[in-house]
């Protein structure tokens, strides 16, 4: 028999085994890479199994994941019954059980693991979607129920742990609203359990540290959501935070009231791995409010194949601005029928057009455009080395603001911060 003291708020979790997938996030401190690990140890104690932990990067197990499950084996003092070995790194039980650790840096040394009952992908927001799937098929046992544990600190909203677990608007799902677990702490949803934590759930820790989490406020705002508080959001600075989703039948009512609207269509190309992105939108020149109202994005698609999905442009005749880098293209539309011209594209011209688009008062998404609010509601600005913002490079390749650049080339918005015009006084005549 083995006593261990846990924390309260995670004692429900090192005992259930009920859910296939059971998915962890919360703040720094809060313990639960400590809980998992102890919640492995104890399983493979009683079961014979192959563990599999994994992280973005393997050497990082060494200082990480191996070095707590080493901790934790020396705190339950059963070093005759597991031993860790460090070179190479893995833990074997007397029983049979056995722990390897793996890095997704080194995708190919997955292939030669099997029969994998129970994976931990630690900090598992840095390891790629593609890699998360790839982990699930190997995942595999003839006898053992499947287990998958991931634990991480919240990140952005645009990370694919969030898009999995919570909400993905492109994808149209919804499996959970993050506010709801930040509430009631522990949630189960069909074959995922959920498990929200903070520093308060660490009765381990001291006061000290709990004081620096909360310093964060002052400092370093998304950190302290992150690290203090646990929650999802936006990292950084958001390029467009006017923008806004709305029902797409208020967006044309809006539209119809505007007194002197201004169309404007515009049109990025890509094929690959970039996307041909079309953007249609309508300017309230006197409120200074752009409205999107609908979008066109796919890749892979060549212009005969792209220009017959989007024939109803070509009967509309409504002028599309489009990449000026793809001069071939843009003369096969023309010679197809349709009005598209290219937009301007010069030194700086990127600057220039996401100013140009951050002067409007609101921008108004309808919520049938998915990848524009895939794209830019989250959409924030790149830093470089230093931690120092770059006005004009992305933390994504967001094509459909590109092709909003390119439908308000011709559009000047009047920028907010300059200097209001002076009026005149009149003259008047001096009195003699």
């Amino acid at each position: 028999m083995i006593m261990k003291e846990v924390n309260p708020h995670f004692e429900d979790f090192v005992f259930n085994w009920d859910q296939t997938f059971q998915f962890l996030v919360g703040g720094y401190g809060s313990s639960k890479s400590y809980h998992t690990a102890l919640k492995i140890v104890l399983k493979l104690l009683q079961e014979k199994r192959t563990a599999l932990v994994v992280r973005e990067v393997f050497e990082t197990h060494r200082d990480s994941t191996f070095s707590l499950f080493s901790s934790i084996i020396e705190e339950l003092g059963a070093q005759k019954a597991v031993q860790a070995v460090s070179s190479p790194m893995h833990i074997r039980f007397s029983n049979g059980s056995r722990i390897i650790f793996k890095g997704m840096d080194n995708p190919a040394k997955l292939k030669s693991v099997n029969n994998i009952s129970l994976i931990w992908i630690e900090e598992c927001s840095e390891v790629k979607y593609e890699g998360f799937k790839e982990l699930i098929g190997r995942l595999r046992h003839p006898d053992f129920k499947l287990y998958m544990i991931l634990t991480t600190n919240p990140v952005s909203q645009a990370n694919w742990t969030y898009r999995h677990f919570f909400k993905d608007e492109r994808n149209k799902r919804f499996i959970l609203d993050d506010e709801t677990l930040y509430e009631k702490r522990i949630i189960v949803i069909k074959d995922t359990y959920y498990h929200h934590s903070t520093a308060e759930d660490n009765l381990f820790l001291p006061k000290s540290y709990i004081k620096q989490l909360e310093d964060m406020k002052e400092y370093d705002p998304d950190l302290y959501r992150i690290a203090r508080k646990g929650r999802f959001g936006v990292n950084g600075t958001r390029v467009l935070p006017q923008f806004e989703v709305m029902e797409h039948d208020e967006v044309m009512k809006q539209i119809s009231f505007i007194n002197n609207p201004l169309k404007r269509t515009g049109m990025d190309f890509g094929f690959e791995e970039s996307y041909n992105a079309v953007i249609r939108s309508v300017i309230d020149p006197d409120k200074k409010v752009l409205y999107i109202y609908w979008e066109y994005y796919k890749n892979k698609m060549t212009d005969d194949k792209t220009a017959e999905e989007l024939k109803e442009l070509r009967d509309t005749q409504e002028l599309i601005k489009a990449d000026p880098a793809e001069p071939k293209s843009i003369q096969y539309f023309r010679q197809n029928g349709f009005n598209m011209a290219g937009a301007r594209k010069y030194q700086g011209s990127r600057l220039q057009y996401t100013k140009k688009i951050k002067r409007f008062k609101k921008i108004y998404c309808s919520d049938r455009c998915i990848n524009t609010i895939y794209e830019l509601q989250p959409l924030t600005y790149a830093a470089d080395k230093d931690g120092n913002m770059k006005e004009d490079q992305f933390t994504i390749d967001p094509h459909t603001l590109s092709a909003l650049w390119y439908a308000l080339d011709d559009y000047e918005v009047t920028d907010l911060k300059a200097e209001p015009e002076v009026k005149k006084r009149p003259n008047r005549k001096r009195r003699r």
